[in-house]
């Protein structure tokens, strides 16, 4: 059985910003066939569930009053990358527009739902070892 990396709040999990879930029924599915380890950066970097929304905003992650968190995505970020290296994973599916998990957009730092290109820190860095990323709108 394959195994991936996927962002939790795909499969349900109330780990988003908000302390809810983005529950995807093609991740879901995908349950079916491959083995989906579970993870939310942002809570592996220290942030509490709810918490402020974030965005990049000139190469910080800011949230919308402002405050810098870029260090706990940042660390978020490596701790994902030890759980791929432990389990020898070598593909993700990671939440789209999100400033860690985003791939290929992102949301653009006005906190106005607009997206421009680019990658969350954990995208970016999970890609630069390797590692392949899909966003649920790939499936």
């Amino acid at each position: 059985m394959d195994m991936k990396l996927c962002s939790a709040c795909l499969l349900g999990i109330k780990c988003r910003y908000d302390g809810k879930d983005c529950r995807n029924e093609k991740v879901v599915e995908l349950l079916k066939i491959e083995l989906l380890i579970p993870v939310c950066p942002e809570q592996l970097g220290g942030l509490p569930t709810p918490r402020e929304p974030a965005e990049i905003v000139g190469g910080k992650v800011l949230t919308k009053s402002g405050r810098d968190v870029t260090e706990n995505f940042i660390r978020g970020a490596r701790e994902t990358l030890k759980i791929v290296k432990l389990l020898g994973v070598k593909e993700a599916v990671l939440k789209q527009g999100s400033p860690s998990c985003g791939c290929g957009r992102i949301y653009n730092g006005t906190f106005s739902g607009k997206t421009v290109e680019g990658d969350g820190i954990t995208a970016a860095l999970l890609k630069k070892h390797g590692i392949k990323v899909i966003t649920e709108e790939d499936l």
